[in-house]
């Protein structure tokens, strides 16, 4: 079966998560002994990171980052902004009055700093791979929901009061089971103690309920 799927016999039993490769040798990932050791630590998400490192966009972040760090494009900022500013300061040593003209600011505005461009290139790389990410992994069991049960009563309190019939009861029976309580199991003396306090609910209020006319059931 592993020959014929083309994949290890430890991915077959569930030993692994590595369809191919099995007990590659370090050497051949080039990885320093201080990242081998971050990797077998377990302190931080391994798994996030394999999924950032294989995200199509990571190359490009990738190649971002060396061509900053080692400084490919230093001197072509430097020639750029170094025209621009001298023909900056040749218009104003001839007209000093012209520091907030438009064309001026425009000479200025057109100075970038290296840093701050490659930051911006590589924050908007980063914003694509971890939302791909996230969105990816929204139904995990361990991801956090977009909505907090106060959201969700919220809205349940919303749909309520558009609803026909006994609208009072329906507030009640949905608040109960938001916090996990058997509304029928409920004495008379408990569910008349929740409509006193529901009717003082400004959402309930400003619903036009009239509690005399209903009959509290």
């Amino acid at each position: 079966l592993a020959d014929f799927y083309q994949v290890s016999v430890d991915y077959l039993l569930g030993l692994t998560n590595n369809r191919k490769y099995e007990n590659t040798p370090i050497e051949e990932l080039h990885l320093s002994d201080e990242v081998v050791e971050l990797l077998k630590s377990e302190r931080f998400n391994n798994r996030l990171l394999c999924e950032i490192i294989s995200h199509e966009k990571f190359r490009e972040l990738l190649a971002d980052a060396e061509i900053y760090v080692d400084g490919m494009a230093t001197m072509r900022f430097h020639d750029m902004n170094s025209s621009l500013a001298a023909v900056r300061a040749m218009i104003l040593e001839e007209h000093p009055e012209a520091v907030a003209d438009r064309a001026i600011k425009v000479l200025e505005a057109g100075q970038v700093k290296e840093e701050d461009f490659f930051c911006h290139v590589t924050h908007k790389t980063w914003d694509v791979i971890l939302h791909d990410i996230r969105k990816a992994h929204e139904n995990d069991s361990e991801s956090a929901p977009d909505t907090t049960p106060a959201d969700e009563l919220i809205r349940e309190v919303q749909k309520a009061m558009q609803s026909p019939g006994d609208r009072v009861q329906q507030f009640t029976e949905m608040f109960c089971k938001a916090f996990q309580l058997k509304y029928k199991r409920l004495s008379q003396e408990e569910r008349s103690l929740l409509k006193k306090l529901f009717k003082k609910s400004p959402l309930i209020k400003q619903s036009g309920m009239n509690f005399r006319r209903r009959p509290w059931k």
